[in-house]
C-alpha cells in the first residue's frame, strides 16, 4: 500500500512485460514473485534459502536492489509458513523478465514451489528509505490502470505492541474492501520490519480507502503523532505485467467483488 500496514493516507495488468521509455531511456523494472510451498519439507527448505539464495541474488546480472522475505499473507498479522518472496529491483523490463525466467533463485523457487506468480512493476513515486538506502527510482508516470503500492517500515521496539494490537482490525478492513485486486504482508525480520503491498484498480480506489475512517485512519494518527517507525518508505508502481497464478488464477484477471 502507499503506506505502511497504517499509511494508505500517505501514498495490474497483462501477461506480458512492456518496456516503459522515457526521453529514450529505459525505466527501472521491480519483481515481486510469491511462491507457496504446501509440503513441511519444502516450507523447510524455503527456510533454508533465507540464508542461501543470498550469494546467488548477489550474483545476478542487473540487480540493483534485492530483498528475501517470509509473509503475513493476506491478513498481515500473522506469519504464514507456506508463503515466501523475492523482490528484485531491474535495469528495465527486458533484464526483469529475463532473470525471472531464467536467474539461478527463481528457476530454483519456482521449481520446488506448488504455485508462484510475479508482478512487473514501473516505479511512479518514491519517498523514504530501506536499509538506508532509496531502492526504487520513480520514472514512469502515474497511470489510469491498475497500481500498486509498497511500504515497508522498521518498526521501533517500545511500539511492537501498540502496533500489532492494531493490525487484526485494519486487515479485516482491507479485506472487505472489494477494489482491492491482490494484497499481502511481506518481513524481512519478523515483528520488527515489515512490508505491506497492495493493487488496485486505480488511483481513486486507492485513495478512497485513504479517506476512509475507522480504524486505519486512526492507526495512521498514531504512527505520525507517536514515531512508531524508525525507518519507512513508501512508493507506488504502475503494474506493467504478471506471470503465474495465486490461489489457482492470476490476480489481476480475476473479476471485481462485490461490496459486502
Amino acid at each position: 500500500m502507499t503506506i505502511s500496514l497504517f499509511s494508505f493516507a500517505c501514498a495490474s495488468i497483462g501477461v506480458s512485460v512492456g518496456l516503459h521509455i522515457t526521453g529514450g531511456l529505459a525505466i527501472q523494472t521491480v519483481t515481486l514473485s510469491v511462491h507457496r510451498f504446501d509440503t513441511a519439507a519444502a516450507r523447510l527448505w524455503a527456510v533454508g534459502q533465507m540464508a542461501l539464495a543470498r550469494r546467488d541474488m548477489a550474483r545476478l546480472p542487473g540487480c540493483s536492489f534485492w530483498k528475501l522475505c517470509g509473509s503475513g499473507g493476506e491478513n498481515f498479522a500473522a506469519p504464514d509458513p507456506s508463503i515466501w518472496a523475492i523482490l528484485a529491483a531491474w535495469p528495465d523490463a527486458t533484464t526483469a523478465e529475463r532473470q525471472v525466467e531464467d536467474g539461478a533463485p527463481f528457476h530454483r523457487w519456482r521449481r520446488r514451489a506448488d504455485e508462484t506468480w510475479t508482478v512487473f512493476l514501473a516505479p511512479t513515486s518514491v519517498r523514504g528509505h530501506w536499509s538506508g538506502h532509496t531502492p526504487f527510482a520513480a520514472g514512469s508516470a502515474e497511470v489510469a490502470g491498475p497500481i500498486a503500492a509498497l511500504t515497508r517500515a522498521t518498526i521501533r521496539p517500545s511500539k511492537l505492541l501498540r502496533f500489532w494490537r492494531r493490525a487484526p482490525e485494519i486487515s479485516t478492513m482491507i479485506a472487505a474492501n472489494p477494489d482491492v485486486l491482490f494484497r499481502i504482508g511481506l518481513g524481512e525480520i519478523p515483528v520488527l520490519h515489515q512490508v505491506t503491498f497492495s493493487i488496485w484498480p486505480d488511483t481513486d480506489s486507492m485513495a478512497r480507502f485513504a479517506r476512509a475512517g475507522g480504524p486505519h485512519a486512526r492507526a495512521i494518527r498514531a504512527v505520525r503523532e507517536g514515531g512508531w517507525f524508525a525507518e519507512e518508505l513508501y512508493a507506488r508502481f504502475a503494474v506493467t505485467g504478471e506471470r503465474g497464478s495465486w490461489n489457482g488464477t492470476p490476480p489481476l484477471a480475476r473479476p471485481r467483488r462485490e461490496a459486502a
